[in-house]
């Protein structure tokens, strides 16, 4: 039935900060950048090496997250990396705070995580 995850959504608070933190700083394609002034809502389509990956939202006034990172609801956005050290230079580079490196205690394989400008936990998991 269903054949692979199409995108996931996000609504963000600052829509410009949201916009460069995920172009420049995770290096996402911006595609199909469009206002929907009947909503006053930007969208924007960010796609990964040709596949359509996220849909960034603006809304006027959108309630914040419950809590980090155990509110009910979508966890974590994670996205598969070659090398966590170039992971981690990048990060810092763009002044991005994140975690240690973790070692998921199943397939031993390194993560870690950083937050978006609005708290929503990314994770960057070594493949």
């Amino acid at each position: 039935m269903i054949e692979a995850i199409h995108h996931v959504a996000i609504i963000c608070s600052d829509y410009e900060k949201s916009k460069l933190f995920y172009t420049a700083v995770l290096g996402l394609e911006a595609r199909n950048e469009i206002y929907r002034e009947n909503r006053k809502s930007m969208k924007l389509d960010l796609y990964l090496n040709d596949n359509y990956v996220v849909e960034l939202f603006s809304f006027p006034e959108p309630p914040s997250r419950p809590s980090y990172p155990e509110a009910c609801g979508l966890r974590h956005l994670a996205f598969a990396v070659k090398d966590l050290e170039d992971v981690m230079a990048r990060l810092e580079r763009y002044r991005v705070n994140f975690e240690p490196i973790r070692r998921d205690e199943f397939t031993s394989k390194r993560f870690l995580f950083a937050e978006d400008p609005d708290g929503l936990p990314i994770e960057f998991y070594e493949v």
